[in-house]
């Protein structure tokens, strides 16, 4: 047993260690700044959040140790099992958790909640390694990726009905772990214009192009306008023929440029959209036609975007409308679509106030104003990097944000020296889910993405997120201590 502990800790990364309980005292010392109201209140006392989270945190490192111990094959082998228990607690979740500010995500178990959200990622994360890592499989076979995508999915499903949806959008990140292991960055790409064609279709969906036609939405004439774009680039990367695409391209553009100066000039009101359908429709069906005669599966798919970009344009019309009212207005303030600074932007503009108050070098320790005076909603949680923002300035800031990317570049060099495939995927999916929670929560603090209600890891106070994240993090520690151990 001593053998294996030296074992243990001549081999742990401790640039990582370190690292992570320097983001863990960093984001106590902020909650406590965040709740301190000026009484001689010691900082162990535990009905305050920060005295509850010494807890939380001394529980964690408990929690660490204890998987350190653990024979790191452990997790190899049982992977499924507590992905499926991870499940099955997701589901319970969904009928017998309060409601809690809209959501059911919460097990109260006496004085304790649990979020098992925040460990399902985890448990996602080691099914989804084992899986990946399993004798012969290939991420190209359909009925191999279909199964990968269902480990994805179901999770991300459950989240969605415990109205998480925050929580749930995690899981895109795990893309970024398929196309290290072989995924075609094309799928990247077309998930960045499922992104665009979302993002536009809601923010001029409502707009008409011309005051004639009111029945006319904008934000479709742009849709098509950007699938004919993204056709005509994939033409010209696997057509032989590069005069095709140009000439399409120099066609298209003179078309709605005739239209635009009919409209102007002769001020005849024309149905631009019609005038999109029409191009969409010609190039798609010359794209069907080689398709068909030259046998060039390619040029297909290349149509049959251009009509999924369309249909998901509609698409995301319907599901905006189908989200909840409050979800609905987040998104619209975020998309300037509304100015509602006092309701639905409240959070983010009073944030923005709270970080530029902090300058260069911040107000200092327990001087932030706006925190104090709880001008700033969720300021230990979700909110909690204002508070960095407004007694540290801009340099404590920034040097939080090279901590996270330091982190970030860690993960990213430890994942790559494994030796067994199972802990690379698994180190990769750490290192996704970790980014992805910061770079949502810094956007959803600064303004740039929508409040969806995600932790900035080792950060925001909360028990599950704090155990959640460590679990992930000392799982994937522990497998590189064995990295010399092979294991499928």
């Amino acid at each position: 047993m001593s053998s294996r502990r030296i074992n243990i800790l001549s081999n742990i990364d401790w640039v990582t260690i370190a690292i992570y309980f320097l983001l863990v005292i960093a984001g106590w010392f902020c909650i406590y700044g965040a709740v301190y109201n000026m009484e001689e209140v010691p900082f162990w006392d535990f009905n305050y959040r920060y005295g509850k989270q010494l807890i939380w945190i001394g529980l964690a490192s408990v929690i660490a140790l204890f998987l350190m111990l653990l024979d790191s094959k452990i997790y190899n082998i049982f992977a499924y099992h507590i992905y499926a228990l991870l499940l099955l607690l997701l589901l319970v979740t969904i009928f017998v958790a309060p409601e809690i500010k809209g959501s059911r995500s919460w097990l109260v178990l006496g004085p304790i909640s649990l979020q098992p959200a925040e460990f399902a990622k985890t448990a996602t994360a080691l099914a989804l390694a084992k899986f990946m890592s399993s004798y012969n499989f290939k991420l190209y076979n359909l009925r191999d990726a279909s199964i990968v995508g269902l480990i994805i999915f179901i999770p991300f499903l459950l989240i969605i009905l415990q109205n998480e949806t925050g929580s749930a959008l995690v899981y895109v990140s795990l893309l970024l772990v398929l196309y290290r292991e072989g995924m075609p960055g094309i799928f990247l790409f077309l998930a960045f214009c499922l992104a665009v064609i979302f993002i536009v279709s809601i923010r001029f969906g409502a707009e008409p192009i011309i005051s004639a036609f009111p029945e006319e939405s904008y934000g479709l004439f742009l849709v098509m306008i950007f699938s004919l774009l993204v056709q005509i680039l994939f033409l010209l990367i696997y057509e032989k023929n590069n005069k095709v695409p140009l000439i399409i391209f120099i066609a298209s553009a003179v078309i709605f440029f005739v239209g635009t100066l009919v409209y102007k000039l002769a001020d005849f009101p024309i149905k631009f959209t019609y005038l999109g359908f029409g191009v969409t429709g010609i190039v798609t069906l010359y794209l069907i036609f080689n398709a068909i005669s030259e046998r060039r599966k390619t040029f297909a798919l290349i149509a049959l975007f251009g009509l999924f970009a369309i249909g998901f344009s509609s698409l995301s019309e319907t599901a905006f409308k189908s989200l909840l009212p409050h979800q609905q207005t987040r998104i619209k303030v975020t998309l300037g679509m509304e100015n509602d600074p006092k309701k639905a932007g409240y959070n983010v503009n009073q944030s923005k106030i709270a970080i530029g108050s902090g300058g260069l070098t911040g107000k200092g320790f327990l001087n932030g104003t706006q925190t104090k005076l709880k001008y700033v909603p969720e300021q230990d949680t979700d909110f909690i990097f204002c508070t960095v923002g407004e007694e540290y300035g801009f340099v404590g800031s920034v040097t939080v944000l090279f901590l996270f990317l330091f982190l970030f570049l860690r993960l990213l060099f430890l994942a790559e020296r494994q030796r067994s495939l199972f802990s690379r995927i698994y180190g990769y999916c750490v290192a996704s889910i970790v980014f992805f929670h910061l770079t949502i929560n810094i956007g959803m603090v600064l303004g740039l993405t929508p409040v969806i209600g995600i932790p900035l890891p080792f950060f925001s106070y909360g028990g599950s997120s704090l155990w959640g994240f460590t679990i992930l993090l000392f799982i994937f520690l522990r497998l590189d201590v064995s990295r010399t151990e092979y294991f499928a």
